[in-house]
């Protein structure tokens, strides 16, 4: 979900090139705060939140804030036995404080060692008052709820007590809801008259009934509709759907009809049972983003069952190893992509019932798939029928979910926004993330809109710039902060295999470290800013303008030691109003130049050709995993538009069109093998896992670049027409060198210009243990075929292979397996040269260097105009010999 343009921070590190200057970006120190004694202590990162105040009486737990506090001194201790944890300590305020806890002073809490960012970048150094305010924020709330609610993955487990729960014999609903001053059940078991089932409120703004079964059976019957309704302070009752409920459904007949809470618990015979363990964590995410609801290739809304049968598939034929799920937590308008979410404990009822998620689920799990789910907790839906906000009847944020006032809502999303420091808002959140790991199996979670939860602004008209103030200052909303380091914590307590993937447009350092650093504890984020880029390229610029260095310092401009997940386009670059990369490319001849029967026009060829670069190119080097949203794996045309007033309602843009990969005579099937082919590579080699990174040439005169990841020789030829025949390229390891992976090949839609048989043998470079007198700082080189816009991977042969395995390469499907990539990647650990992250890391040669090479290289000539596809495969070997 797309919240502004970014150009994410750099962090630089020294490299194995020793002209190249160590350096760290070393920003303006903010002015440190200075506080007398008396006063609560905040640093001046710290957001203009509710903060812990130190103790002033001993009156033991106090919930409270500036405005008002509630002295609960008096509250027996036996209210507060382990065992009663979960249903007394409901906390009504947003902060806590407690005499009896330990809580150091600020200075010696939290010890400068102890938050590793700092020895990862020095540059951090000046912001280390923040660092330690919120380290100490979230220890200080992580020890309160172990305290009063025991540990943290017990707290996580709100669905037992809140919502609908069978307790011997009866059916106990709990509701927390301290602004209402009556409340009722009512549904279809009672004739939606709640006379007869009033509920009692605790202290604590809980409201709870018993409702004993009836001659041994729920007096509630399963797949029944509920609502929790309740009386406002002026008089007036209302309808809500209770917020714990784990399925929800809405009439089909009737237009705009209300959505309804329903009674989820299906006898055992109806109940899905799992049948496979969860696959093991991949080294590196290959990611399908995939939505259920636009899945068919039918104008309708697909199911769970048939995503599992007809699209997992596909998705496992391509090679992906995870699959990530959109628009899953339901949401009542289906228009919003599933992230003004509703009810954030069920499953979206357009596509099936809880069982059907679960066999999806599980027929990933067989294929050896691990899915994530799209986690909404940075908004909320504005609804008040159906939706989380009905719950605020104008009451503080003390008793809401949500703050009150402007800082409660979103005026670009028209959403709440939740109040991260309230008691029942954590339990509610952090308990909503077990839910779906552990009822629905489901391995990790992409965290949507983090940007705006991590800053007061919430991202709105800001261009973050990489200036370290911007991250840290009074608009960084601690409480979120806080919030996210418990989840991530919880999350990989619970399962410590999951995956959970931050989306942030800021690049927030720290954001993809873990929390014992004093990070924030994602595994990887999303790389925003290289589909601008790609978008920026396509739309408007010419070919020959296209710079070979601004697009690699996109695609390697990241922090070190923080994982990204690279995309040329996701789900936001298919949104009406804007095209995918191949539309972009090929636009209207997408509708008649197609067919493989016909030669390709140049526009076709030319979109073909880039589609595959480009998307080859963002995976090699952009990231540590690769997305891509569904059906831009062969080029899907055209956008994506809901059904809506503005086009009558009409599917006919929100599907996907899969007839158009599975028909042979047509051309998208060319880009659908090349996406396989891809993921095969990294299936074979683990560059993606790899550490090493080197780019060697950046060659813009050319349209050329070079650069080594991991076990592998990348260059990209992005020149519209100039092929390069003995073109010399820098690489690490001397041997001998074969084709791995080529865009060019016939099974590609190339022109099949690349010997694949051809043995490509290394030349040592420079004075050995000198660096600058190699060539372009690599020891080794050899000289390839690099026909215009095509791409190459080469793989270096183990000489202890058979010839037989060497020439096993079939680029289409099977890939030559490379040597013990464990025990490389252990040597890449001890040289620190090799583990390159941005631009200002790359090793690289100006174009100056380039053209002398070139011009005293006699076996190098540039071929003018593509090689007519009709050219002989073995006329390219010629062309391939050294």
């Amino acid at each position: 979900m797309r919240k502004s343009r970014i150009r994410t921070c750099k962090l630089k590190q020294s490299t194995i090139i020793q002209s190249m200057e160590t350096n760290f970006n070393v920003l303006s120190k903010p002015i440190r705060g200075s506080f007398p004694s008396s006063s609560p202590k905040v640093s001046p990162g710290a957001s203009r939140n509710k903060i812990c105040f130190p103790s002033q009486h001993s009156t033991g737990l106090k919930f409270g804030s500036q405005e008002r506090s509630w002295d609960i001194s008096s509250t027996p201790k036996s209210r507060v036995r382990k065992d009663e944890r979960m249903k007394h300590s409901l906390a009504i305020s947003a902060v806590l404080s407690d005499d009896n806890l330990t809580m150091a002073p600020l200075e010696e809490d939290v010890k400068t060692e102890n938050i590793g960012l700092l020895n990862l970048d020095p540059s951090l150094e000046p912001y280390l008052d923040h660092f330690r305010y919120r380290m100490k924020r979230y220890m200080d709330q992580k020890m309160l709820i172990e305290k009063y609610e025991g540990p943290l993955e017990e707290f996580a487990q709100g669905y037992l007590k809140f919502g609908f729960n069978r307790e011997d014999g009866c059916i106990v609903y709990r509701e927390w809801a301290p602004a209402a001053q009556e409340a009722e059940v009512i549904g279809d078991f009672n004739g939606w008259n709640g006379s007869n089932h009033m509920m009692e409120k605790d202290q604590f703004g809980v409201w709870s009934i018993r409702i004993p079964d009836v001659d041994s059976k729920p007096a509630i019957p399963h797949n029944s509709r509920v609502k929790f309704r309740f009386k406002h302070g002026n008089g007036v009752w209302v309808d809500r759907i209770p917020a714990w409920i784990k399925y929800a459904t809405v009439a089909a007949t009737k237009f705009a009809a209300p959505y309804d809470g329903v009674y989820w618990d299906p006898p055992p015979s109806e109940r899905y049972q799992f049948k496979y363990p969860r696959p093991h964590k991949p080294r590196a995410p290959r990611i399908y983003e995939a939505h259920v609801g636009m899945s068919s290739s039918e104008p309708c809304v697909n199911s769970y069952r048939e995503f599992a049968d007809d699209v997992l598939p596909r998705i496992k034929a391509n090679n992906y190893n995870t699959v990530q799920l959109m628009a899953i937590m339901e949401h009542s308008y289906y228009g919003s992509f599933g992230y003004h979410v509703t009810n954030f404990f069920a499953v979206s009822s357009r596509s099936g019932n809880p069982e059907d998620l679960k066999y999806l689920i599980d027929k990933a799990h067989s294929l050896g798939l691990q899915v994530l789910v799209d986690v909404v907790h940075s908004h909320a839906s504005n609804n008040v029928t159906d939706g989380l906000s009905g719950f605020d009847i104008g009451q503080g944020s003390q008793e809401s979910y949500f703050h009150a006032g402007e800082r409660g809502y979103h005026k670009l999303w028209d959403s709440r926004l939740f109040n991260y420091a309230n008691w029942e808002v954590l339990r509610f959140l952090l308990s909503n993330l077990r839910w779906w790991l552990e009822e629905y199996n489901f391995d990790g979670f992409r965290f949507d809109g983090v940007t705006s939860m991590l800053y007061v602004h919430h991202g709105i008209n800001m261009g973050f710039t990489g200036n370290y103030n911007e991250y840290f200052s009074e608009a960084t909303d601690v409480d979120a902060v806080v919030y996210l380091m418990l989840a991530n914590n919880l999350i990989h307590k619970i399962f410590p295999d999951a995956t959970v993937i931050a989306e942030d447009v800021s690049g927030m350092p720290g954001l993809g470290r873990p929390v014992s650093e004093g990070g924030i504890g994602f595994d990887y984020r999303l790389a925003m800013a290289i589909p601008d880029k790609w978008i920026d390229y396509v739309k408007n610029k010419n070919d020959e303008d296209w710079s070979m260095k601004e697009v690699t310092s996109s695609l390697t401009n990241r922090r070190y030691t923080e994982k990204c997940i690279a995309y040329v386009e996701s789900h936001d670059q298919s949104i009406v109003g804007d095209k995918t990369i191949a539309f972009l490319l090929m636009d209207k001849e997408m509708y008649s130049g197609m067919s493989c029967l016909t030669d390709a026009s140049p526009v076709v060829d030319r979109g073909i050709a880039l589609h595959k670069m480009i998307h080859f190119f963002t995976m090699a080097l952009g990231g540590e995993g690769y997305l891509n949203f569904m059906g831009n794996e062969f080029g899907h045309p055209e956008w994506i538009d809901f059904p809506r007033e503005g086009n009558n309602w009409s599917y006919d843009k929100c599907r996907r069109q899969w007839n158009l990969v599975d028909s042979e005579h047509l051309r998208y099937k060319f880009m659908n093998a090349f996406d396989r082919a891809m993921n095969s590579l990294d299936e074979k080699f683990s560059f993606l896992a790899s550490g090493k990174q080197i780019v060697s040439s950046m060659d813009d005169d050319n349209k050329v670049v070079v650069f080594e990841r991991g076990d592998l020789v990348f260059v990209f030829n992005f020149h519209p027409n100039n092929t390069y025949e003995g073109y010399k390229v820098g690489c690490d390891l001397p041997g001998k060198y074969r084709v791995a992976l080529d865009s060019d090949t016939w099974e590609f839609g190339g022109h099949g210009r690349v010997g694949h048989d051809v043995d490509h043998f290394t030349s040592p470079e420079g004075i050995p243990g000198v660096p600058e007198t190699n060539f372009n700082g690599r020891p080794n080189s050899f000289k390839v075929l690099s026909p215009a816009r095509t791409c190459v991977a080469y793989y270096r042969v183990d000489e202890h292979m058979s010839e037989t395995e060497v020439y096993q390469t079939d680029i289409s499907s099977e890939l030559l397996p490379t040597a013990n990539i464990e025990e490389s990647d252990e040597k890449l650990k001890d040289l620190l040269s090799t583990n390159i992250s941005n631009i200002d890391q790359t090793v690289a040669v100006s174009v100056e260097e380039r053209d002398k090479e070139l011009k005293d290289s006699p076996s190098v000539s540039i071929i003018s105009d593509v090689v007519p596809a009709e050219w002989d495969d073995s006329d390219a070997n010629v062309w391939g010999e050294d």
